[in-house]
């Protein structure tokens, strides 16, 4: 079945555009032009994934995405017409998944949704190597199922999370560098930058403190990351 993508822009000519990559490449959309619009067509259905623009007037993406994910772990690839850091680094904390700066190439867009998406539903092909579950402390994941746990009490991770999370308990015993800890959630035509990696290791962390692990990630200075105990 065909994904179906939400996209919410006050543009009306990027909306145009976006669809129009997105349906060429054989996924199914649906478009508003305000948050609140975003936060309706939401509740009456949930999409595969949401573009979201950060500077819509009245309710910008950055509440959009914060309200979402109160209930919800639909991913988000969020558009911003200025490339500011702060927006990057607020837009990820908050729970988005990936950024792109206007103005964009429809095809490195449409590229950066088919990453989320395989990344938030295993293709069948991958199926075996996920079918396995991985075990680390108190720390658990289930790739087929996309679940997590520590100690028993369920997380709510993104895609891409997920996708960091799963690296390292691949290999437990290894100090990651940047570019490897990306590289385990994103396409290798994909480029990302290292306040993205940060803010995404910020993200894995703070949601696990939140469930008692204090040391899922240690960082190893001018080398990269290691898996903590995660022993709570």
């Amino acid at each position: 079945m065909p994904h179906h993508i939400l996209v919410a822009d006050d543009d009306p000519h990027i909306r145009e555009i976006i669809c129009f990559a997105l349906e060429k490449a054989g996924m199914k959309t649906a478009a508003v032009a305000n948050g609140a619009a975003a936060l309706q067509a939401v509740e009456r259905g949930a999409p595969d994934l949401i573009v979201l623009d950060i500077g819509m007037p009245e309710m910008d993406g950055l509440e959009v995405c914060r309200r979402l994910r109160q209930k919800s772990d639909v991913p988000v690839l969020f558009l911003s017409a200025r490339d500011e850091e702060i927006d990057r680094i607020l837009g990820l904390e908050m729970g988005g998944d990936d950024y792109v700066t206007k103005p964009f190439s429809p095809r490195e867009l449409v590229a950066r949704v088919n990453v989320i998406l395989r990344r938030a539903r295993p293709a069948i092909v991958e199926e075996e190597a996920d079918d396995r579950e991985f075990a680390h402390g108190k720390l658990m994941l289930v790739p087929a199922s996309h679940a997590a746990s520590f100690d028993g009490k369920p997380l709510t991770l993104t895609a891409i999370e997920f996708a960091i999370l799963k690296g390292f308990l691949a290999r437990p015993q290894h100090v990651l560098g940047r570019d490897a800890v990306m590289a385990n959630a994103y396409a290798s035509n994909i480029h990302v930058s290292e306040r993205t990696v940060d803010s995404h290791i910020r993200n894995v962390r703070a949601k696990l403190a939140a469930v008692g692990c204090l040391d899922v990630i240690a960082t190893v200075h001018g080398v990269g990351f290691r898996l903590g105990r995660c022993g709570g």
